[in-house]
């Protein structure tokens, strides 16, 4: 499951609404792509296996995003028997969603290196306006990522951390999911938890930044000589 929380700026959705379509694509489509690698035909029979982004929004979810800044988008479904390894399918499908917005992020903010040094050399408004959805498209990929690593339900993390924790601790956790999961949805709803998520996700964007230290030498030694 993809879920995303964004601080609603209704002037900025314009640049947003792009950026978004293409992360939750991307996301849901690593999810189905996987599970069918895994063994599971269930996301192909249901539509999934597309890059289409309306096969891949949940309605009620997409207007939550844009009018409250909280949101979702539709669940791939997967039947974990079809998996030829059950716990290690379901570890993998979960990872391929934030996996796939943590490689989105770092193409995303190598283009937009480049095209903000494109638009301070050219000076061009169609330029400011491709850095500026770049510069979102970036953002809401660590954000996804981050957030959905979060280990509780019903966020990809908790199904990654049950590849390594024992069956007492998935029982409990599939006993009491719902719970906990209106529990963190409080917190975060309420805002409770925007100061660590925040920590995390500019932790992230940080670590992406210096693993793409190599690009601003190349731009300055090809653009500002």
């Amino acid at each position: 499951m993809e879920v995303c929380m964004l601080d609603f700026d209704f002037s900025s959705m314009l640049y947003r609404i792009p950026a978004l379509l293409i992360a939750i694509t991307i996301h849901e489509y690593a999810h189905a792509q996987t599970a069918e690698a895994m063994g599971d035909p269930t996301p192909r029979f249901m539509g999934r296996l597309t890059f289409n982004p309306l096969a891949h929004l949940d309605p009620i979810g997409a207007l939550c995003i844009f009018f409250i800044g909280f949101g979702w988008g539709k669940p791939v479904q997967v039947n974990p028997i079809r998996f030829k390894n059950y716990r290690k399918g379901m570890a993998l499908t979960a990872a391929a969603g934030p996996i796939s917005n943590i490689i989105m992020g770092l193409i995303g903010i190598v283009l937009y290196k480049l095209f903000y040094v494109l638009y301070i050399v050219h000076y061009s408004i169609a330029l400011y306006y491709v850095s500026l959805i770049l510069y979102y498209f970036t953002a809401i990929n660590v954000g996804l990522a981050v957030f959905n690593l979060i280990p509780i339900p019903p966020l990809d993390g908790q199904k990654i951390l049950s590849y390594f924790t024992s069956s007492k601790v998935d029982r409990f956790m599939a006993q009491y999911q719902n719970y906990i999961a209106i529990a963190f949805m409080i917190l975060v709803v309420t805002g409770v938890l925007d100061t660590p998520i925040g920590w995390l996700q500019n932790g992230m964007f940080w670590i992406m930044d210096k693993l793409t230290f190599w690009v601003d030498p190349i731009l300055k030694a090809i653009f500002l000589k």
